[in-house]
């Protein structure tokens, strides 16, 4: 039997929270998981620093990963004999739902922000370079690796195939909003998708759901409103990324400074202050290399760094209100100015953050961005756009949600001898609003 199509003598099966049991089979999917860069993706946190608000988000990119892989495989036993599916290119779909996440760096978007990265880009050069992975995948079939790399990129010519893994309704989203809601022990997150997955059908270019299953649907998309607004968009969340990031802009700054020297050279991340990883010394940093260089620089000769990394680790975070830049330009301004007065620096302890969420969308011609609309398969067999049939979602479809805050240190505020100043600053601070802890 050739190695794409061996069976393991006895399936193997991961117990998992969320969907019970994940089933492997398969010999290369089993020797994908063995693989280093796979088993990276245990110290790659799935959420960043969620768990600085929400104390059970400790799951992996590792644990969510193995969730797409077993909801794929549940989505193509139900595909078997149907119409526009293409059982060769089951395998391809496996490994694709596997490995769609194996470039996530530490922290995930907040590092690639910072130093201009792309986790899809390294996902790609993963699979297509010098890696078990690739090996793995060319021993299976000779150029797989390229295609399981294309679709991840979305140009794989089947694009019912590419619509398991991105869409607005797959494997990818079925899998992270369920795990993280477990996770962080909240209840937005839940929908049926047993029922999803029992109605979904393979048309010629994308998954498409009976219309008998479109309540299921409506639920699925409203979790995800509620998910990103009230888990990933959670303003203890960001203040702690707020600092992460600025922990990692400062040391890079310090590095570039000729009159700077680490008391201990930051070897794992030199390659990212320069701007020229290369893919050996990406796999290399893990969230574990980086709270062990946050723990030393605690102790760093630059206040400003030390800072910054005692507040990280000990989780003495910023404090936040609402407050919009474009609309408070000249309180900025002001704001700006008294921090640099009194020798706090704006650039580490006077932030906005901004976050966004489209949470359902149509196709609009001459759009950036094509967003591959859900669409409901009629009892008569026509197809109809998902929003034109749900009131529920037509109500918010096409309507992005902006969300701005400003976040600072009020001990460093409280400190200040100059009370005039202080005063100044509160006033324009409480002007905006109810000043938040973030705990």
């Amino acid at each position: 039997m050739e190695y794409k199509d061996e069976q393991l003598n006895e399936e193997k099966v991961f117990k998992d929270p969320v969907h019970r049991y994940v089933h492997v089979k398969d010999r290369v999917i089993w020797d994908l998981i063995a693989s280093p860069e796979f088993q990276r993706l245990r110290r790659i946190k799935q959420l960043g620093t969620t768990n600085y608000t929400f104390h059970g988000a400790e799951h992996s990119r590792f644990n969510h990963s193995l969730g797409v892989y077993e909801i794929v495989r549940r989505i193509l036993n139900n595909f078997q004999d149907r119409p526009n599916w293409n059982k060769e290119e089951r395998l391809l779909c496996l490994c694709a739902a596997l490995l769609h996440d194996l470039g996530h760096g530490p922290f995930s978007h907040s590092f690639e922000k910072v130093f201009k990265l792309d986790h899809e880009d390294f996902t790609q050069r993963i699979i297509l370079g010098d890696t078990r992975v690739n090996k793995v995948l060319e021993r299976a079939e000779k150029g797989l690796a390229q295609k399981v790399a294309d679709v991840i990129a979305k140009t794989y010519p089947n694009k019912l195939v590419v619509s398991l893994i991105s869409s607005q309704i797959d494997a990818d989203r079925m899998d992270y909003l369920q795990r993280d809601a477990y996770f962080t022990g909240v209840s937005y997150g839940h929908f049926d998708m047993e029922r999803i997955l029992r109605v979904m059908r393979p048309t010629e270019d994308q998954v498409v759901v009976k219309s008998t299953g479109m309540h299921a649907v409506e639920d699925y998309i409203m979790s995800r409103y509620q998910m990103y607004w009230q888990v990933y968009f959670h303003p203890v969340t960001r203040s702690a990324e707020v600092i992460l990031s600025k922990i990692l802009h400062r040391a890079k700054y310090l590095y570039e400074r000729d009159d700077f020297t680490f008391k201990l050279q930051p070897t794992h991340f030199i390659s990212f202050f320069k701007g020229n990883v290369d893919l050996e010394e990406y796999l290399k940093l893990d969230e574990m290399i980086v709270h062990y260089y946050f723990q030393l620089w605690q102790e760093e000769d630059d206040e400003i760094l030390r800072d910054l990394c005692e507040r990280f680790m000990n989780r003495r975070l910023f404090k936040y209100v609402e407050f919009n830049p474009n609309l408070q330009m000249r309180e900025w301004m002001e704001l700006h100015r008294l921090f640099q007065e009194a020798d706090i620096d704006p650039e580490y302890y006077l932030v906005v953050d901004s976050s966004s969420d489209l949470p359902y969308d149509f196709y609009r011609p001459g759009e950036e961005e094509e967003r591959l609309p859900i669409h409901l398969l009629m009892p008569n067999n026509e197809l109809k756009e998902l929003s034109r049939n749900s009131d529920i979602v037509e109500a918010i479809s096409g309507k992005k949600r902006t969300d701005h805050k400003l976040y600072f240190p009020t001990d460093l505020l409280d400190a200040l001898e100059d009370e005039h100043r202080k005063q100044r600053i509160y006033e324009i601070l409480y002007g905006q609003g109810e000043i938040v802890d973030a705990d």
